[in-house]
């Protein structure tokens, strides 16, 4: 029960930074929030007096709540893993409910996973739907610029550099081709001028669809 009850309060704490991000002075009334989440006026008024009680909002009775410093962060973090979690179902070609699972994926994303999934999509600004991603917390983004490797899709390989191939989300017919181009889990891809070329086989062409389904390693320079 613990656990779901945190999800609860995650739940509205990202919800109210989705509001902040609309309107960031305005307070946020309990039946605007009960709309929002689906649930009766009441029991939105009964978590943002829980959530004022722990310092997570600023609650002012009959005219609405507002996130604290507290509370900003920890909303910010939900709707920056949440957005993540779009970002890397789409990479994957996920068919379901992006948004849906999404919504279960972000409350299984700790800090760790937050770093990995950062350096896995290449630090993307923006989610599938065009919104920004929020920033990370000075502790996470100081894990991320201090990580001596980075999983990014091939798309995003610049020019002259080169990775380890680590993972494919491609369908048969891609994983055919893929292997007729000799490109293999291990193998190491360059981006040239005009495509890939790829050890120990000649040069190929890959569409900007496909090479995002491709995951490559590389290594960062240390200073």
């Amino acid at each position: 029960m613990n656990g779901h009850f945190r999800e609860f309060e995650d739940e509205y704490l990202e919800t109210m930074y989705e509001f902040f991000e609309k309107q960031p002075s305005q307070r946020v009334r309990n039946g605007d929030l009960a709309n929002a989440l689906g649930v009766s006026p009441a029991s939105a008024t009964e978590m943002i007096q829980r959530l004022a009680g722990k310092g997570m909002v600023d609650y002012v009775p009959y005219k609405g709540a507002l996130l604290t410093d507290t509370g900003m962060v920890h909303g910010q973090k939900m709707k920056r893993r949440h957005r993540l979690a779009e970002v890397f179902l789409e990479t994957i070609s996920f068919q379901g409910n992006a948004h849906a699972t999404a919504c279960r994926l972000e409350h299984a994303i700790d800090d760790d996973l937050e770093v990995a999934l950062s350096l896995l999509l290449g630090q993307p600004q923006l989610d599938p739907s065009g919104r920004d991603i929020p920033q990370a917390t000075s502790e996470i983004s100081s894990r991320i610029r201090s990580s001596q490797t980075q999983l990014i899709s091939l798309e995003l390989l610049e020019k002259g550099s080169t990775g380890k191939l680590e993972a494919m989300f491609t369908d048969s017919e891609e994983t055919v081709f893929m292997n007729q181009n000799g490109v293999l889990i291990g193998t190491s891809i360059t981006r040239t001028a005009n495509g890939f070329g790829i050890e120990g086989a000649s040069e190929a062409m890959f569409s900007s669809d496909l090479a995002s389904k491709l995951l490559v390693r590389i290594s960062r320079a240390t200073d």
